[in-house]
């Protein structure tokens, strides 16, 4: 994890420094003299060679700095700090549902293949795979507030504003970005599930006289599981670097938005810190798959002990 946070460290800062435009530039305005550029670009650094700005900037990281943004002249680790809990909800959700709607679809249409329920829920999930989730979210717009007047178009309501008025406010961005992860868990959960279904031990209990429901729910599931979470934890961090668009078309104050104006601003200390957080996310979430694996099969944790 160590050395891909670094990695990822790098290849940011070096991306950020090879994007065209100057943040000294883009602070001071098209009427700035080359002596204010000057200034400002040594009062933040810039003048420094690669390595030592990069050095500088991982130097403060490793003690929980992250630097201050160009624009807001806020601490980044502060204004990471107030947007990652919105983002954070939007992802937990939007996991929720594909996992409501993804992992039941995929066990009924492997319990029932080559039925007219099967190739439904196939086509479903071909659907929820390449259906962008930024064009989905829009129809949902068109079809929930403006036809049915149901739902909010954008914005946020804090919890505070009341529960009902909070889940209204969630529902559609986190529906846009569980489409597409509902889909390809409906498709590896069939997938996972067929296989599983043909293996000796389904067998021997359908000869004993299980019933079905517990053949497929209590024996077959589990041991189909483990492909399943890893698919949601690959998912779970790109949601979180994926909700930059869902957060720009439902105008969500999360830290989609936030990285994506500090992209078109060049505030390269907010790009930075926001890379680092959801690197660090989604191996975190890499690192609790593997640990998950060792509760769905036995097997696993029984050979690393042994």
């Amino acid at each position: 994890m160590i050395l891909v946070l670094f990695g990822i460290s790098i290849v940011v800062f070096v991306m950020l420094k090879l994007t065209p435009g100057d943040p000294a530039a883009t602070l001071l305005g098209i009427q700035a003299t080359p002596g204010e550029l000057a200034r400002v670009r040594r009062a933040m650094g810039l003048d420094e060679p690669w390595p030592v700005q990069f050095g500088i900037w991982l130097g403060n990281a490793l003690r929980g700095d992250l630097g201050v943004s160009y624009i807001n002249k806020k601490p980044v680790a502060e204004l990471i700090a107030s947007r990652f809990p919105v983002t954070l909800e939007l992802t937990i959700f939007a996991m929720l549902l594909a996992a409501a709607i993804g992992i039941p679809a995929g066990v009924l249409s492997a319990s029932r293949r080559y039925t007219a329920l099967d190739y439904s829920i196939t086509s479903f999930a071909l659907f929820g795979v390449s259906m962008p989730s930024f064009w989905f979210g829009i129809l949902l717009v068109l079809l929930f507030s403006l036809y049915l007047g149901w739902l909010p178009a954008s914005g946020y309501a804090s919890i505070q504003r009341g529960l009902v008025e909070h889940l209204k406010h969630i529902f559609l961005p986190a529906l846009s970005l569980g489409l597409f992860l509902s889909g390809s868990l409906a498709r590896f959960t069939r997938s996972s599930m067929v296989e599983t279904l043909a293996q000796d031990y389904i067998r021997t209990g359908r000869a004993k006289g299980l019933a079905e429901r517990a053949i497929v729910y209590r024996h077959a599931l589990r041991n189909a599981l483990i492909p399943i979470v890893t698919v949601l934890g690959l998912q779970f961090g790109f949601l979180m670097g994926g909700a930059v668009i869902i957060e720009q078309v439902f105008a969500y104050p999360g830290v989609g938005w936030l990285v994506l104006i500090a992209v078109s601003q060049r505030d390269y200390p907010v790009v930075q810190g926001v890379a680092l957080l959801v690197a660090t996310v989604f191996a975190l979430a890499n690192l609790i798959v593997d640990i998950a694996y060792t509760w769905l099969n036995p097997k696993i944790r029984y050979e690393t002990e042994g």
